[in-house]
């Protein structure tokens, strides 16, 4: 069983060379994805309460989702570098989102995966910022965030495999790495996680 999500393409270059272009920006968009994957986290525990066996799981990845929006927020605050009154709409996150099917099961499945996949690009882009980045005090945070959103990517799949058959997961899966790849290049790269 793999709990590990290969994602089908890379960021393209020109992202990280937006993001150290305006890292104050980057670092806003960061804080408000971390608020937003932590209610996610708690969505599925409102929407799925039936699902008792992950609840402990979901209320655990809120938790440290919260835990790194509070860390990003510090080092903003470090920096004088203010929240944002709002926070703009992720087409990323709504193209993503869209493709989820109807029915509970089915829904449930495929926002289980969207989860997943959204975290493994997270991962991803950690990693590119943290072998980019020169300052120390975010080069060392990078490189934990890299990992923690590794984990919360294999978290989502895990969850996944105790309702459903693994032949539909992966199935299912396959089908959205290669419409998250779609979807991620034709983002334009603002320098923001999506």
């Amino acid at each position: 069983m793999k709990l590990r999500i290969d994602i089908k393409v890379a960021t393209p270059k020109e992202w990280i060379i937006r993001v150290l272009e305006n890292l104050p920006l980057f670092l806003q968009d960061h804080a408000n994805n971390e608020r937003k994957v932590s209610t996610v986290a708690l969505s599925f525990v409102a929407k799925y309460p039936d699902r008792v066996d992950i609840i402990d799981e979901l209320i655990e990845t809120a938790i440290e989702e919260m835990e790194h929006f509070r860390e990003v927020h510090k080092i903003m605050f470090d920096r004088k570098i203010q929240l944002t009154h709002q926070i703009e709409e992720d087409l990323y996150m709504k193209e993503l989102i869209e493709l989820a099917r109807n029915g509970k099961d089915d829904r449930f499945l495929d926002r289980l995966i969207i989860a997943s996949l959204v975290e493994c690009r997270g991962a991803e882009r950690f990693r590119i910022v943290y072998e980019n980045i020169t300052e120390p005090d975010l080069k060392v945070f990078y490189h934990k965030l890299w990992a923690s959103e590794a984990k919360h990517s294999e978290v989502y799949v895990k969850m996944a495999l105790r309702y459903f058959p693994e032949s539909v997961v992966y199935q299912r899966l396959n089908e959205l790495i290669e419409a998250e790849s779609v979807i991620m290049l034709k983002q334009p790269f603002s320098g923001k996680m999506h």
